[in-house]
């Protein structure tokens, strides 16, 4: 990617309000400063990045103010960059979106894009909210952080260590690089039974971000850390068709993942790269029940393991006699606290994939799926993937996915 300048007749409507001694011009000519500052900036990173010559660092480290009185801001540059050149970037770039100044002092609004090495199929943005001063008729940062209700990215977090697999990429902060390469070694056995399950045109590759703990993971996810306590990870990523969008992520929650046994975290990655490979079939449309089930569906093919095994809540409430009516709503998947409704949502999507694959076949279940998807909207989707697919009604599917629970878990 080039150089993403603003001219001066695109920033004209960006400018805000003017300090003492500046009118319209001089501002909209401190923006074009600005620009050109990030993109120095950003040529720092993408040059810098990987190499240990010290060139990049020192670029990037002169965009922060000179002087004595600015050595706590240049040592925070240096920090920044020297958490991010273990990231394998092939593009990185900012444009001004708004600009305000006060005198000497500015703030702006900004897009952040780039892309990791062979991963990213189109740029990742992420909005930044930055602070700068003028000295000696130049402009300098001395804040760059995530913009109002956004996450930090990863090295915001602490040094980033990257290691590759065949098939992976894995960015860790705050973890040793044997445990990275477990998490790769896991990630590239899940892409190939993902790719035998599901087929489809996707990349076959799948990033995988561990934060240092369960906060950092919050963090990135930009919600409360209490949402996401036992959960193993999740993945994060735009739904819909486009094909467009970036990669996603696999994010994980060390602290609940590091209690699983060597089995539980096979079937957690794969069950999130299966949400990697089939995000373009994935709509509005999707019920919860569908994508969970179908994920956790892959994730457990082929490792002989009984329903009684796979679901334990489920089981427990068909013996108590509180089989369930319906197929889970998407409410019933929020993470609120209550383990157990979470654990039988989960579960009760799981064997209504199971028995599609199981009557049908598999292809005609990756078919369902990619129908429903298909529809646009979440009304009607899942009928019509039943009528067309399956050649059943709703209330025949549901009565059918009912006797099938009870034959399997009571």
């Amino acid at each position: 990617m080039g150089l993403l300048l603003v001219g001066l007749a695109g920033l004209a409507g960006l400018a805000g309000p003017v300090g003492c001694g500046g009118g319209s011009t001089g501002t909209d000519t401190a923006s074009a400063d600005v620009q050109r500052l990030l993109d120095r900036r950003a040529a720092a990173v993408r040059e810098g990045v990987g190499d240990d010559d010290g060139g990049g660092e020192k670029a990037f480290v002169a965009t922060a103010p000179p002087g004595s009185v600015a050595a706590g801001e240049r040592a925070e540059a240096r920090t920044e960059f020297r958490n991010l050149r273990a990231v394998p970037l092939t593009d990185w770039s900012y444009r001004v979106t708004a600009f305000r100044r006060s005198g000497d002092r500015a703030t702006a609004d900004a897009e952040l894009r780039y892309r990791l090495d062979g991963y990213d199929r189109a740029p990742v943005v992420a909005a930044r909210a930055l602070s700068l001063t003028r000295a000696e008729g130049r402009w300098y940062v001395t804040g760059d952080r995530p913009a109002a209700d956004t996450g930090p990215q990863l090295w915001e977090q602490g040094a980033v260590v990257a290691v590759r697999g065949e098939h992976s990429l894995v960015l860790g902060v705050g973890q040793s690089r044997g445990t990275l390469r477990g998490y790769a070694d896991l990630a590239d056995h899940a892409v190939p039974a993902v790719r035998e399950a599901w087929g489809g045109q996707w990349p076959g590759r799948v990033v995988v971000l561990v934060p240092a703990s369960l906060e950092g993971m919050a963090k990135l996810l930009g919600a409360p850390a209490s949402g996401y306590r036992g959960i193993a990870a999740v993945t994060t990523g735009e739904a819909g068709g486009s094909g467009k969008a970036p990669a996603d992520r696999i994010i994980v929650n060390p602290d609940a993942y590091g209690v699983l046994g060597s089995f539980g975290r096979q079937v957690v990655l794969t069950h999130e790269t299966t949400h990697v490979a089939t995000r373009a079939a994935t709509s509005a449309a999707t019920p919860l029940w569908l994508s969970e089930g179908y994920a956790d569906w892959v994730g457990y093919r082929g490792t002989g393991r009984t329903p009684a095994q796979v679901a334990p809540e489920l089981t427990r409430a068909v013996v108590d006699g509180r089989a369930p009516a319906a197929l889970p709503a998407d409410g019933d998947f929020g993470f609120d606290g209550d383990a157990g409704k979470l654990a039988r949502a989960y579960e009760s999507g799981w064997l209504a994939c199971r028995m599609i694959a199981e009557r049908w076949g598999e292809a005609r279940l990756g078919e369902f799926y990619g129908v429903v998807g298909a529809h646009g909207k979440r009304a009607g989707a899942v009928a019509a993937g039943l009528r067309e697919v399956l050649d059943m009604s709703p209330e025949e599917f549901t009565e059918l996915w009912r006797e099938y629970v009870r034959d399997r878990l009571g």
